[in-house]
């Protein structure tokens, strides 16, 4: 029988410590070599939160699969924030271009309910608003109008 485990784990920081160890501990595999390779396959997204999935087959042999970062963590790498606004709507504590928008919908496009650019960058403008990011300077929702008024339609062509 094949066992699969998931949990978030920090890019290339996981550690046999919760939520890893305890996950993997009753199943009797060797949780330091599934470490490494989870730190291995992560690492490029270090200070991110970032879904693992742990596949042990019943040789104990595994294989990882690695999810992309959620929409907040990639806005938040993307600005240079260690957390999101206090007081999202409100208070504003970065701005993010439409291009690096557009880089983080092409990245999260296969996992949202959006197939079409145009709308996976709205779904991360709808993000932005509620890590309290500005896009290009403008409130999120504003910037949301824009788009859909197709004042930037020349970017999804």
């Amino acid at each position: 029988m094949t066992d699969i485990v998931e949990f978030l784990v920090p890019g290339g920081k996981a550690t046999a410590g919760p939520p890893v160890g305890p996950a993997l501990g009753p199943l009797g595999v060797n949780i330091k070599q599934i470490v490494d390779e989870i730190n291995k396959v992560t690492k490029e997204f270090e200070g991110m939160q970032i879904p693992v999935k742990v596949i042990i087959e019943d040789n104990k042999s595994f294989s990882i699969e690695i999810g992309s970062p959620p929409t907040a963590e990639l806005i938040k790498k993307e600005v240079g924030l260690e957390k999101g606004s206090s007081q999202p709507g409100k208070e504003f504590v970065g701005n993010i271009s439409l291009d690096n928008v557009k880089k983080i919908a092409k990245i999260k496009i296969n996992s949202m309910l959006s197939h079409k650019l145009k709308d996976a960058v709205k779904e991360v403008i709808g993000t932005c608003q509620s890590v309290g990011v500005k896009v290009e300077d403008l409130p999120p929702k504003e910037m949301e109008k824009k788009i859909e008024n197709g004042e930037y339609d020349r970017l999804f062509g």
